[in-house]
């Protein structure tokens, strides 16, 4: 083992914060300090991105009207999937899919304005800052299961329709709600399983050894 390597409880609590992190869609209300909301958000400004662009925004939704502008613009997403769905439709309508009006804390985040200036590491893989964004959110997630907190990432939403109402600058792009806050308890496994919507798939079908497609 790598000298360098954390203590046994310590490379368990890690593991552990990844294999029960969830995404979130019950709350419990609540409030959050605004010295672990702080916390929280560093975690996530200590992700990685490409070429340190931190193309990474968070916004803080503190209005109550705003959170319904939100709910609303989510609402009529919801329904558009639904219709989208054909035959899955009244299943997909029955699953609860975001806790805006429930959570503690709205935020959310987008990509930032004038992004083609940066092409360390984008000339050929401009997405690479979406990826880096969803590394800043995956560092909040972990650290608010870490500290028993929930965290639902929320994406039924027109990105145009959610940055004109939140006022943001040509060429910024919000890319997640995220519905953050205390719970009563952890879903066992993940939501879409627990309602039959969908089953994970093993690592083994997903693992490939040198070329597309072939299994050791």
């Amino acid at each position: 083992m790598s000298e360098q390597a954390f203590s046994d409880a310590e490379r368990a609590a890690v593991y552990r914060a990844i294999a029960e992190r969830r995404d979130m869609r019950h709350f419990a209300g609540g409030t959050l300090t605004p010295e672990l909301l702080a916390r929280l958000l560093q975690a996530a400004h200590q992700a990685p991105s490409v070429g340190l662009m931190q193309p990474w925004r968070f916004i803080r939704i503190t209005r109550a009207e705003l959170r319904e502008a939100i709910h609303a613009q989510v609402e009529a997403e919801r329904v558009r999937t639904a219709e989208a769905l054909g035959e899955r439709s009244d299943d997909f309508m029955r699953l609860k899919v975001e806790g805006i009006r429930d959570c503690a804390e709205l935020l959310v985040v987008a990509l930032t304005d004038r992004r083609e200036e940066h092409i360390f590491g984008r000339r050929t893989l401009p997405e690479m800052d979406l990826a880096s964004v969803a590394c800043a959110i995956q560092n909040l997630w972990l650290a608010a299961r870490a500290e028993g907190l929930g965290l639902g990432w929320v994406s039924l939403f027109e990105p145009q329709a959610l940055a004109e109402l939140l006022h943001m600058p040509p060429g910024s792009k919000p890319v997640a709600v995220l519905c953050l806050g205390p719970v009563t308890e952890f879903y066992a496994e993940p939501m879409l399983v627990q309602e039959g919507w969908a089953q994970a798939r093993p690592l083994q079908d997903l693992l490939f050894t040198d070329t597309w497609g072939q299994h050791e």
